[in-house]
């Protein structure tokens, strides 16, 4: 369960009533046609996933890497995922991940780690013709057809794509590449839970078992308050996950109008840095259009208290703060170390002035930075607190659907659509005009 922590002066009635109608806008999000994201922990495909982990399984056990062709939403997720239960999760075959932008260097990184490895490949794509992923996908095939010929660099070729149309399902259809679905009610950066996010998962090692128990929880007590027939009190929701959601979403209405336009989303895990990558691109999408929405910046802490911190503290106020925070963090599974847990040695000299925390935990001391960093920010800008149980399969799905649920309200707060990003066709425009795209007219 996700909890919310206020380290700010939002006065308690205002937040009461604007978590109501945040309530009441969670019915304009289910009634959406893509909002199929909703229901997606209780109602997704089992008959897919199952094939998902016969297939992650066939992978991790003749690929030392499966190469992740996407962008946007196509992969931020499940990389986001990976990154944060790295010190959690073990597989014999390694992530890599290409497609997500258009830039030599990165791309012949990955060529390069590959060599003579052997690998697979899973192209995530709706339509099959995103420039950067549609590259990236030419590169790797022709790769993966040099080095096993077609028909076993086909059978390698795992196509996550529409289920209907599309030049990328129209090419797995041909060529037999065994197919997953992009749902058609289901957009990229609501898609870590389908089978966008779970066969790289899977392959990685996670539990998405786990990980789908943990999104089912808030998606239960959401549909329990939201179906309950009878006005819920302020009161009783009080601690509840569906409490939480809704007031973060008002937290956030009302901070905007206080002229708050900043969200700075940060954490003290480094591993955390993809899931604020995430965040960003879920929050920026679905609330940034008509001149509108909270411009979502992140940070990772201790690091960027020496380049943002100054900034937080004595910069220009028009900047709220959400720290991602955890009740327990576990120790590291796979280490070759006896005791996990490092802490500062003991040494009979003092020259730099550590004494003071000779045979402390380093997690005791990172957990002591971030008390002090909110006591200190929330001196100058508002601070909210998102609490985790842990850092696990289960805590990560429930933060996963605790964020959709609350960028998609407060959109609706904003009174513009969560799921469309008719901006980012501007670039793309300017660009085909510049490289001479063929029959377009820009």
């Amino acid at each position: 369960m996700i909890n919310l922590k206020f380290h700010c002066d939002i006065d308690a009635s205002m937040l009461a009533v604007q978590a109501s109608s945040a309530q009441n806008l969670m019915d304009e999000v289910r009634e959406d046609k893509m909002a199929g994201w909703v229901s997606l922990p209780e109602n997704y495909d089992k008959d897919e996933f199952s094939r998902i982990k016969a297939a992650a399984q066939r992978i991790q056990s003749d690929s030392d890497y499966l190469v992740c062709i996407g962008i946007g939403g196509s992969y931020l997720g499940h990389k986001a995922i990976i990154d944060a239960l790295e010190s959690q999760i073990k597989s014999n075959t390694k992530v890599l991940y290409a497609g997500n932008s258009i830039s030599t260097i990165s791309t012949q990184k990955v060529l390069d780690e590959i060599g003579d490895k052997d690998f697979s490949i899973n192209v995530i794509s709706k339509s099959g013709t995103t420039t950067e992923p549609a590259i990236a996908f030419r590169i790797f095939k022709e790769k993966l057809i040099e080095k096993y010929g077609e028909n076993e660099a086909y059978a390698r070729i795992y196509a996550t794509t529409d289920a209907e149309s599309g030049a990328l399902h129209d090419e797995a259809l041909y060529n037999h590449y065994e197919r997953f679905v992009v749902p058609n009610d289901i957009g990229g950066r609501y898609s870590v839970l389908t089978a966008v996010g779970l066969l790289p998962l899977a392959v990685a090692g996670v539990n998405i078992d786990d990980l789908m128990s943990g999104a089912r929880e808030e998606e239960a007590a959401l549909m329990t308050q939201l179906t309950s027939g009878t006005e819920t009190s302020n009161e009783e929701i009080a601690g509840s996950i569906t409490d939480a959601i809704f007031k973060y979403a008002a937290a956030r209405h009302i901070l905007r109008t206080r002229n708050y336009d900043v969200e700075v989303l940060s954490c003290f895990e480094p591993c955390m840095e993809y899931l604020e990558k995430w965040w960003q691109q879920l929050f920026g999408e679905s609330e940034g259009k008509e001149d509108k929405g909270i411009f979502p910046a992140t940070a990772i802490y201790t690091t960027d208290l020496h380049s943002l911190g100054q900034y937080m503290q004595q910069g220009r106020p028009n900047i709220f703060e959400t720290i991602i925070s955890f009740e327990n963090l576990p120790a590291p599974k796979y280490t070759n170390r006896i005791n996990p847990q490092i802490t500062v040695p003991k040494m009979d000299e003092n020259l730099d002035g550590l004494q003071y925390l000779e045979e402390k935990e380093l997690g005791f001391i990172n957990e002591k930075a971030k008390d002090a960093t909110i006591t200190a920010h929330s001196q100058h800008i508002p601070v909210l607190e998102v609490i985790m149980p842990d850092l696990s399969e289960r805590s990560l799905g429930s933060l996963i659907y605790f964020f959709e649920l609350a960028c998609a309200i407060s959109a609706k707060f904003e009174q513009v659509n969560p799921f469309d990003q008719p901006g980012v066709e501007a670039y793309k425009n300017e660009m085909f005009r510049l490289l001479g795209k063929p029959d377009f007219e820009g």
